[in-house]
């Protein structure tokens, strides 16, 4: 019998704006991916290692839990059932392309955070605290009696459920009742699967993965895992995966881990198996679903291999995910590196020159890898004290008058989403409360990066906050919303955004230096000039400081560099802090001196309009997207209109990619009102053609409206003959089918409005 080969990187899939929360992997050329972004995607197998990549869904708030259901005579593409935020359960078939679910199931009255379908059973868990059966895509059965969050749910047979809770324990139930009660976990219960050869295993905050028979009766733990568990599933041969916060998803035979793979992002959320080849799949806070086999046939090329080790190596780890930090000069040199280790998945730190490297051990390779920097090795200034451990803060938070605050300890390494349910755990405070805590947590810290950042965290225009124009009611009310007068930016600065964005730089640029890519690499001056810039865009737009010479000269000429010189994938930081720097300084709207071209002409000539960089895209037409905030800039874009938005019209194209087309229609949206407010009616005719199209497709009821914005101000611009141009391009028929696609009080408030104009 030969020995199996281990698990390698089969295919990094990008797509997610934001954390990944569960993945399934129903078949070998079928995975299902959900996030944070409010959307379901489904990556479909091509060829090899190339998966095609569709939304399913788009959800009105995170979506966090999927499920599988399998194939049947009425359903025979099978369906896909997912979970979110807004209380639904939304079932509806891969690929259908329709805008309503087949079936939307109502009856949680929080957040729905896991499902399963297995046996014709389908079952849910939420924050409310209890799970339903659903038969007929109605609810058969609801299981109470959980003091928390239902965060796991499995189905072992039609009459046998077991949950998993965040009151610490497991039930089983059969029929609707309680048959046992597990209280074995020390801590929060997070992940349940069915075992290939009877019975289930358990995942939880105590870092613990179990084995149970399926009466409840415990077969193993193991332990391995540094930080919570989040995700656990089970290979075809039993062999047990599991995932969680140190990064790691880890693989299991016979009681110990064989097999270790380290992530490079901050936490693991889900992993799930493949019962067709054996192949497992992961979803990460980076928002990137990755793929790995023990099939040499499905793993990536070599490039991309040295690649994943490479970004691994350049990640930053808390020092509290590796242990107790000694001094530097206690620590071992690489020649430490020539003794093996103990068991695969033991982290070592050496001191490597200057650096301290995290050094992981592989078993199956026999060697120690590099799985990155240690960040807190030189000490943080941590000097506040809580419950006997150092934290770089410890907040107060007030949450009855009168009574003394709350302590809410944070570093700035850790995932605010975990520290937030921690301290909500801690203190018996409702789970639907998690979300806004951690957005307390990323507003009042600076966190520190880990791993490569595929987009920048939401804003005010973002996945999750809906577009009100001024003037406008909430929820749309007739009121009177058009014409639009105002411009919007898409310029959040985020004080961690910026300085996730400045690190990152920080880190590519050491990458281009070790690689002798020094030509192209920022000198020290250049840095400096980085660190100005972001220290000055903290202060906007709520100080708005004076942007001018010499400063912004430089800062300009350093993120130049980075977006004509350096590598596409390494240009992303510097892209958003020039969108940054667009919504504040006229100078950007200039012809620039050294180059002696304009922005617009370097972004072109180096690509920045290539769609197959998406997110370098998305950044490049937010961009121009906030050169609207400046008067010089509004001069630049309407002067270079006739090049600027065809352009970028063409590089969109038809992509489903979300924050893309909010990108794109919201520069429509702000030409639209430059053209009122110029009572230039012929530009504005030429949009209403164009603003059509995009209605007459869109899927995303948010860029929708913000296209009914825009055409209703281009229709108000374009003067007498605004209404015979609509009928003629078909504006009218668009509305209608944006009306009916989105039966939304926002939507069929401003539809009302244009319809009584296009009469």
């Amino acid at each position: 019998m030969t020995e199996e080969h281990p698990f390698k990187l089969s295919a990094s899939l990008e797509g997610h704006s934001t954390d990944v929360r569960c993945v399934t992997f129903p078949t070998s050329d079928l995975i299902i991916s959900c996030s944070r972004d409010a959307t379901v995607r489904v990556w479909k197998r091509e060829a090899g290692n190339k998966f095609d990549d569709h939304i399913n869904h788009s959800a009105t708030a995170y979506v966090n839990s999927v499920a599988w259901i399998t194939p049947s005579e009425k359903y025979p593409n099978g369906l896909i059932a997912s979970g979110s935020q807004d209380t639904l359960i939304d079932v509806r078939e891969p690929f259908s392309g329709k805008m309503d679910a087949d079936y939307l199931l109502l009856g949680h009255a929080n957040n729905v955070c896991s499902l399963d379908y297995y046996d014709g059973v389908l079952v849910s868990g939420s924050w409310d605290g209890k799970a339903r059966v659903w038969e007929n895509w109605e609810t058969q059965t609801v299981l109470e009696g959980h003091q928390g969050s239902v965060w796991g749910v499995l189905v072992l047979s039609k009459t046998m459920i077991v949950t998993a809770a965040a009151d610490k324990t497991i039930r089983i139930w059969e029929n609707g009742e309680v048959m046992k009660v597990i209280k074995d976990h020390t801590d929060v219960v997070r992940g349940l699967c069915r075992l290939p050869h009877g019975g289930f295993a358990s995942c939880s905050n105590d870092g613990t993965v179990r084995t149970w028979t399926a009466d409840g009766q415990p077969l193993q733990e193991l332990y391995g895992h540094t930080a919570y568990v989040y995700s656990v599933s089970a290979l075809p041969g039993g062999e047990i995966v599991s995932s969680g916060e140190d990064r790691t998803v880890r693989i299991w035979k016979g009681g110990e881990c064989i097999q270790t793979i380290t992530h490079p992002a901050i936490s693991v959320w889900s992993v799930a198996a493949c019962a067709e080849n054996g192949d497992i799949v992961s979803g990460a806070s980076d928002g990137v679903v990755r793929v790995f086999s023990r099939s040499p046939d499905r793993w990536a090329d070599a490039e991309t291999l040295k690649k994943y080790d490479d970004i691994l190596a350049a990640s930053a780890i808390p020092s509290a995910q590796v242990g107790e930090m000694p001094d530097k000069e206690q620590l071992p040199g690489p020649e430490a590196l020539s003794i093996p280790g103990e068991k695969d998945g033991q982290v070592m730190m050496i001191l490597n020159g200057d650096v301290v490297e995290a050094r992981q051990w592989s078993s199956s390779s026999k060697t120690w890898i590099n799985i990155g920097q240690v960040v807190d090795a030189e000490g943080t200034n941590k000097k506040q004290m809580y419950q006997g451990r150092e934290y770089d803060v410890v907040f107060d938070v007030d949450i009855k008058e009168g009574e003394p605050p709350l302590k809410l300890p944070y570093n700035k390494s850790e995932n605010p989403y975990s520290a937030a349910e921690a301290f909500l755990l801690r203190n018996g405070l409702d789970a639907e409360y998690k979300d806004t805590v951690a957005q307390f947590i990323i507003k009042n810290t600076k966190g520190t990066a880990i791993g490569p950042t595929t987009e920048e965290t939401p804003d005010a225009w973002g996945t999750h906050k809906r577009y009100r124009p001024e003037g406008s009611s909430v929820g749309g009310v007739p009121g009177g919303v058009l014409p639009h007068k105002d411009y919007l930016t898409i310029a959040s600065t985020n004080p961690a955004d910026l300085a996730k964005a400045r690190a990152k730089l920080g880190e590519f640029n050491s990458a281009l230096i070790a690689e002798g890519q020094t030509e192209i690499s920022l000198n020290a001056d250049e840095l400096r000039a980085l660190d100005d810039l972001v220290t000055v865009l903290e202060l906007c737009p709520r100080e708005k400081p004076e942007l001018g010479d010499p400063l912004v000269t430089n800062s300009i000429d350093v993120l130049i560099k980075i977006l004509t010189a350096w590598p596409q994938p390494k240009r992303l930081p510097g892209l958003d802090l020039l969108r940054l720097l667009a919504a504040y300084s006229p100078d950007v709207a200039v012809v620039h001196p050294v180059h002696r071209k304009t922005i617009l002409d370097l972004m072109e000539a180096s690509g920045s309009f290539d769609a197959q960089y998406r997110n370098n895209l998305m950044l490049a037409v937010r961009v121009f997207v906030n050169m609207f905030n400046t008067d010089k800039g509004r001069r630049f874009v309407e002067d270079n209109s006739p090049k600027i938005y065809p352009l970028i019209h063409q590089a969109v194209g038809n992509s489903d990619n979300r924050p893309l087309k909010m990108a794109y229609v919201t520069l429509i949206l702000n030409y639209a009102v430059l053209f009122f407010n110029k009572h230039d009616s012929q530009k504005a005719l030429g949009l209403i053609e164009v603003i059509s199209n995009i209605l007459t497709k869109e899927q995303d009821s948010e860029v929708a409206y913000r296209g009914l914005v825009a055409l209703g101000t281009a229709l108000h611009a374009g003067g007498q003959m605004a209404k015979f141009v609509a009928m003629s391009v078909g504006a009218a028929e668009a509305v209608t089918v944006t009306a009916t696609r989105f039966p939304e009080t926002r939507i069929t408030s401003i539809v009302a409005e244009m319809n009584h104009m296009l009469r």
